[in-house]
């Protein structure tokens, strides 16, 4: 059995455009629903010169600023690098979704698709210029970014800490032991409990961490088997994996550049050494590390996890960047 990404190639283009775009984006809109992705794109380009991704950001553009748009291209709008980001991870789906997996992958979720209301919320509010540390995790978990949009995403952290809010739909297949309930998942996952849980007690405000910080991984799809196992990347045949981190190594690197960040910091071993691969191939200059996995599956992060993480930021100075950014903020309330 064969398993794509394209479920629905024609997903009508209204769930990825927020409710005050579509007025702005009537023509584009009515384009897409007669369309796949694909042509869409190609017409556009071949049409305009524009890829139509650069539209989805930019609430109530007047006709002369979309005509100013169309004369000079992505120069002709200051583009925030959320609005970078999330192009980007678009264009990477448009990418992924020719991909085809066989056995042992029977389902495939891409909550870039239906969880794109909370990841973009995610996103556009913590993605912001000056941060120099990027956090990366492989892909989603089944009870994390699967069900939030959000990377290490259990949904208490999400919801709680983070403040993230939005819609959650359902992908296409789905496997019904792994339902997808958004935000009102009640299963946590321990990964991303771990994970937020830290840098909540390490930074009290999410404002801090993301002053210099911010975390993404690598694929966004989550692959199961026919029982509903978790599959990671690389347990998927070589050949399949090879062409789907391909895409996914581009798309890191174009993040890379659009955060400007200095470090990369891989969230386990294996994501390391793919950022440590696809960013020194692209010839990109970035320090490239790596903490243990808070997964449940390592024995030595259940032993303690917070104290291995806390030992290896501080070797790498993450602690002392993040306790400098408290103090600062600590002073600077004193001082109001």
């Amino acid at each position: 059995m064969t398993c794509t990404a394209a479920h629905h190639q024609r997903v009508l283009f209204s769930e990825w455009l927020h409710p005050a775009r579509r007025q702005t984006l009537s023509i584009l809109y009515t384009v897409y629903v007669f369309s796949s992705m694909k042509q869409l794109i190609g017409e556009i380009y071949q049409t305009e010169g524009l890829s139509f991704s650069f539209f989805l950001f930019y609430d109530g553009l007047k006709s002369e600023q979309l005509q100013g748009f169309k004369q000079g291209g992505e120069a002709g709008l200051r583009l925030t690098p959320s609005s970078r980001f999330l192009q980007a991870e678009l264009e990477l789906n448009v990418l992924l979704s020719r991909l085809s997996f066989t056995e042992p992958v029977r389902y495939i979720y891409n909550p870039l698709e239906y969880a794109w209301e909370t990841h973009r919320c995610y996103v556009e509010r913590y993605c912001q210029s000056g941060q120099s540390i990027l956090f990366l995790g492989m892909n989603p978990g089944p009870f994390g970014m699967a069900q939030t949009g959000v990377p290490f995403g259990e949904v208490r952290s999400v919801v709680d800490w983070l403040k993230i809010t939005g819609e959650v739909g359902h992908p296409p297949n789905e496997h019904p032991k792994r339902q997808i309930r958004g935000l009102a998942c009640t299963q946590s996952e321990v990964s991303g409990a771990r994970f937020w849980g830290f840098f909540k007690k390490l930074c009290g405000e999410p404002e801090k961490f993301f002053k210099h910080c911010f975390v993404h991984n690598l694929c966004p799809l989550i692959f199961m088997s026919a029982s509903g196992k978790n599959l990671t990347p690389p347990e998927l045949p070589v050949g399949e994996r090879e062409k789907l981190l391909a895409l996914c190594d581009i798309t890191l690197c174009k993040v890379v550049e659009t955060l400007g960040v200095s470090m990369v910091i891989g969230v386990g071993r294996v994501a390391e050494q793919r950022a440590r691969r696809a960013l020194t191939a692209a010839g990109v200059s970035v320090r490239v590390e790596s903490i243990m996995h808070p997964s449940p599956r390592n024995p030595k992060a259940n032993k303690g996890w917070e104290g291995e993480a806390r030992t290896r930021l501080t070797e790498l100075g993450v602690i002392s960047l993040l306790s400098m950014s408290n103090n600062m903020m600590k002073a600077h309330k004193e001082n109001e």
